[in-house]
C-alpha cells in the first residue's frame, strides 16, 4: 500500500435491469410496451411470477407472489411464459459490455453487477459520466432499461440503485453515506430480514436512521455480537466488502410448483429423479461439476425451507444429485405433509473438471459412459428421445398432478 500522498477516492457501481424478463419481452414483442405484462406460470398450473412490468407493478404485481393473486390484483395483466434462453443471451451482451468499461465486475445475477471503477476516470470521465456511458450502451446495443447506483461501497452503491429505480442513476458522494441511508426503511438495510425487521420496528427502530443513532453497544446487546455490530455499522454506510470479478454465484435448479398438493413419497421422489436429471444435463452441458446439491420445500401455506448438503466428490451425474437430494427429503419432509413446490439445484460449481474415469468404481464408470451416451442421444435427438424406466409414467390417480420440469 502506496503511503504519505492523498487516499484515493473508491467508487463502486451496482446496475440492475430494470424488470429485466419482463423488458426483454417487451423487446421481442414491441406492442406489448407499456402494458401490464406479467412472466411466469399459468395460474391453473399455480405458476408464479417471475417477473412484471412497471405498468403490473402499479397493480402491486411482485416477482414470487402467485400467478393467481396477481391476476386479481391485474386482472387485465398479459401473462406471457419465460424464454430463458433470450434472458440469457441479452444478460450475456450486457455482461460483455460491463467488462469493456472495467474487468472488476463482479455478477451476481443473471441481472445485476457489482463494478469497481477506481481509477477508470482517466478513460471513461468521472463515475457519473460512467454511469450514463453504460446506461446508453445498454439501451442502445441491447434496447434494455438499466438502473445504475454509485457510491463509496458496495453496500451504499446497491440501495442507491435501488432508489433510482426505474431507469434512474443516482450517485451518493463520499462522505454522505449515512445521510443517504438514515430516511430509509429499516428493512432496506442489508441483513433485516422480515423477523429482525419486526424485532427492530417493536424497539422503535422504523429507519436506518433510527438504528444509526443507537449506541454500537447497544446494539450489540439487543442483536447480538456478530449481527448487531455488523447491522450498527452497515446503517452507518460503512461496508468493506470488495468488489470480487468473476464470483458470480453461479447455481442449477429445476422445480415444479404441483397443480395440486403432493403428499406421496412415491411420486416426490419420482420428480426428484426427473430433476435431477435435468439439471445433470445442463452442468454435462456447460462443462461444470457440482459440490453442493440443495432441495427447496414449500408448504400449501407457502412456508419454504432450503436444505443442502455438501457432497465429498463434485459430481455431473444424476444419480449423485438424487441420492443427495432423496437424503435432504429424508432429513426434512415430514411423511405425509403436502407440498405445494418442490425443488432440486446445485452449487459450488466448478469449471473444467473432466472426469478421469481411472479413479472411479467400475460401476461408476459405467453410469458416466451411460450418461455421456444419452447426453449424445438427446442432442442428437431432443431431450424426450429417451427416458430412464424409473420415470415412465404410471397411470396417475385422478387427484395426482402430472409432474412438468420447472425453470
Amino acid at each position: 500500500m502506496t503511503t504519505g500522498g492523498p487516499a484515493v477516492a473508491c467508487w463502486i457501481m451496482h446496475v440492475d435491469l430494470d424488470a429485466f424478463f419482463a423488458s426483454v419481452e417487451e423487446l421481442l414483442n414491441p406492442a406489448l410496451r407499456g402494458k401490464p405484462l406479467v412472466v411466469g406460470g399459468r395460474p391453473e398450473g399455480r405458476g408464479v411470477v417471475s417477473s412484471a412490468s412497471y405498468a403490473a407493478r402499479a397493480y402491486g404485481v411482485r416477482s414470487a407472489m402467485p400467478m393467481a393473486q396477481a391476476l386479481r390484483l391485474c386482472p387485465q395483466a398479459i401473462v406471457v411464459p419465460g424464454r430463458h434462453q433470450e434472458y440469457s443471451r441479452h444478460s450475456h451482451a450486457v455482461m460483455d459490455i460491463l467488462y469493456e468499461i472495467t474487468p472488476a465486475v463482479q455478477q451476481i445475477s443473471i441481472d445485476e453487477a457489482f463494478l469497481d471503477v477506481t481509477g477508470c476516470e482517466r478513460l471513461w470521465g468521472p463515475p457519473e459520466a460512467i454511469g450514463r456511458l453504460i446506461q446508453r450502451r445498454v439501451r442502445e446495443e441491447q434496447g434494455l432499461p438499466i438502473s445504475v447506483g454509485i457510491a463509496a461501497n458496495r453496500l451504499v452503491a446497491k440501495i442507491a440503485c435501488d432508489a433510482g429505480k426505474p431507469q434512474g442513476l443516482v450517485l451518493v458522494p463520499q462522505g454522505e453515506e449515512a445521510a443517504f441511508l438514515a430516511p430509509r426503511p429499516i428493512e432496506t438495510l442489508w441483513g433485516v430480514g422480515q423477523v429482525t425487521g419486526r424485532r427492530l420496528r417493536a424497539l422503535g427502530i422504523a429507519t436506518i436512521g433510527d438504528l444509526a443513532a443507537w449506541d454500537e453497544e447497544r446494539a450489540v446487546r439487543t442483536l447480538g455480537e456478530r449481527h448487531g455490530r455488523g447491522l450498527w455499522r452497515r446503517a452507518q454506510g460503512l461496508d468493506d466488502s470488495p468488489v470480487q470479478p468473476g464470483s458470480e454465484r453461479r447455481s442449477i435448479s429445476q422445480e415444479q410448483t404441483f397443480a395440486h398438493d403432493v403428499a406421496d413419497r412415491l411420486f416426490l421422489e419420482r420428480t426428484m429423479l426427473r430433476m435431477s436429471e435435468a439439471v445433470a444435463a445442463r452442468l454435462r452441458r456447460r462443462g461444470w461439476v457440482a459440490q453442493t446439491v440443495r432441495i427447496k420445500l414449500r408448504d400449501p401455506d407457502f412456508v419454504t425451507q432450503t436444505r443442502q448438503e455438501t457432497l465429498a466428490q463434485p459430481t455431473d451425474q444424476p444419480e449423485a444429485i438424487y441420492e443427495a437430494a432423496r437424503r435432504l427429503l429424508d432429513a426434512h419432509w415430514t411423511a405425509g405433509r403436502p407440498l405445494r413446490l418442490l425443488g432440486v439445484g446445485v452449487d459450488g460449481l466448478l469449471d473444467e473438471a473432466g472426469y478421469q474415469l481411472t479413479l472411479f468404481e467400475r460401476d461408476d464408470q459405467r453410469r458416466i459412459r451411460l450418461n455421456q451416451a444419452l447426453d449424445e442421444i438427446r442432442d442428437r435427438f431432443g431431450d424426450e428421445a429417451i427416458t430412464r424406466a424409473a420415470l415412465l409414467r404410471r397411470q396417475h390417480r385422478p387427484e395426482e398432478p402430472d409432474p412438468t420440469e420447472g425453470v
